[in-house]
């Protein structure tokens, strides 16, 4: 039996803005952006550029209760983790986007990392391990 994780769901506050900061600003890929009349809803999916891995799904909120959770998916802990293989190009990149970063970088056992928030303030690595550098 052969398994992977196709897609993670990540609650948004407008379709819009964080295709502005995921693809504009994070440098992703727009993989698709359907809207579905049955639903009323936009299915958005993105990815990082050159990835054939896992993806995600921006999902607008559109309860209250789904509301609450908009940048706050795992109770304040790093939610994903972006692996790179030029961590200085990709974190300089970054931060001349304007990301903010609120643990700079460090070397690790594993390798290079640090840790940004996305426009919402979900906390994500970026990292570079040893073994894919």
């Amino acid at each position: 039996m052969k398994q992977s994780l196709l897609h993670v769901s990540l609650v948004v506050r407008d379709y819009d803005e964080a295709l502005d900061f995921y693809v504009g600003k994070l440098g992703f890929e727009l993989v698709e952006d359907t809207y579905q009349p049955a639903q009323d809803k936009r299915w958005v999916v993105v990815r990082p550029r050159g990835s054939e891995g896992t993806s995600i799904v921006l999902g607008k909120a559109n309860k209250p209760e789904q509301q609450d959770f908009i940048g706050n998916q795992t109770g304040g802990r790093v939610f994903l983790f972006l692996q790179t293989d030029d961590f200085q190009r990709d974190y300089a990149r970054m931060k001349a986007q304007g990301i903010e970063f609120v643990r700079e970088p460090v070397e690790q056992p594993y390798g290079k990392v640090a840790v940004f928030k996305d426009l919402y303030g979900n906390l994500w690595d970026i990292v570079q391990r040893k073994d894919a550098a």
